[in-house]
């Protein structure tokens, strides 16, 4: 049993992340979920983090802060206009420069500190293809970093790097976190949200792929497929 086995969840706000987490507790962990004020130009997605780990249910809820936009780089942390009305070819705009290995690394220093050897990463290579840090070889290398940099791995008390909506598209993620209650409403997936509302854009890649997933899942709804 898993009842009492820590792990460390990754926790953006996002329906990815939420997805995760709801998949962790199912799995029986005691989840410590983990979110990050990290210099990004909106703050919403704290916010829905807030809520999504207040719904699903954690052991604890940390966030925490770093700065990413002291070096920028990114339309997410920096003065960088988000793109806007199609998916973007190549490495996007959007990607915020090693923002996973970053993540990963707080998730990794935790764990070891708690005692946990499972971290939870919500990425996914199918729809984000075009960032680096969302492959499966990524997951795989940072896992072996994190037992050859580490006193629990060098022990061989090893560190398993969970990304279980790796190979998933953005369809089979939100009915896999519906079966599991997740209530996407919570959740903030736009890159440049609405000043002053918080609305989504509605233009911007994120909230493209997510609006195409739930209105292909309304459609076969709609069929009764």
């Amino acid at each position: 049993m898993k009842a009492d086995k820590p792990a460390i969840i990754l926790l953006s706000g996002g329906l990815d992340s939420a997805t995760v987490l709801a998949i962790a507790n199912e799995d029986g962990f005691a989840c410590h979920a983990l979110s990050f004020r990290y210099g990004q130009r909106h703050q919403n997605e704290v916010d829905a983090a807030v809520k999504v780990a207040n719904a699903i249910g954690v052991a604890t809820h940390i966030v925490t802060c770093i700065d990413l936009n002291v070096w920028g780089g990114s339309a997410l942390t920096d003065d960088i206009d988000v793109p806007k009305g199609g998916i973007q070819d190549g490495i996007p705009v959007t990607y915020v420069p090693a923002r996973n290995t970053i993540f990963l690394s707080h998730a990794l220093g935790y764990a070891e500190a708690i005692g946990a050897r499972d971290i939870f990463i919500g990425v996914n290579a199918v729809d984000y293809a075009g960032y680096p840090d969302c492959r499966g070889e990524f997951i795989e290398a940072f896992e072996n970093l994190a037992n050859l940099a580490t006193k629990a791995g060098t022990l061989g008390d090893g560190f398993k790097i969970h990304a279980p909506l790796l190979h998933m598209t953005k369809v089979d993620i939100i009915r896999r976190g519906l079966q599991l209650g997740v209530d996407y409403d919570l959740t903030q997936s736009c890159y440049d949200p609405i000043q002053n509302s918080g609305q989504p854009c509605g233009q911007c890649d994120a909230c493209l792929l997510r609006n195409a997933a739930f209105a292909e899942i309304e459609t076969v709804k709609y069929q009764g497929s």
